[in-house]
């Protein structure tokens, strides 16, 4: 496993209101049972970022020189999110099917 130094975990306001998206939908879609199911999956990888955010690719959209900015896919979904000195930025989650446009917004959000 590929583990740093610990960091704090911080959740954007945009991550926020796309989880709230990615659940409604979920529900819609396979019922409240399976929405909260893959909420607690999409939250369990992300409080697991303290430690393991190393572990994640680079974001291929978001290529810098430090690699700051990584992903995580969980199943047709794209969690991304940014290291920075002290903490682990939690940008967005979008779907596969968003353009990269939408995903080059990412970069200037604030935690």
């Amino acid at each position: 496993m590929v583990a740093g130094k610990r960091k704090k975990i911080k959740v954007s306001q945009q991550f926020s209101f796309d989880i709230t998206e990615v659940y409604l939908y979920g529900e819609e879609l396979f019922g409240a049972t399976a929405a909260k199911s893959f909420i607690a999956d999409i939250y369990g990888r992300i409080w697991s970022l303290d430690e393991m955010y190393l572990l994640n690719p680079e974001c291929r959209h978001l290529q810098t020189k430090n690699k700051i900015y990584r992903n995580i896919i969980v199943g047709s979904y794209l969690i991304i999110y940014r290291i920075t000195e002290d903490s682990i930025e939690v940008l967005r989650i979008l779907h596969s099917h968003s353009s990269i446009k939408k995903i080059m917004t990412s970069r200037p959000i604030k935690p």
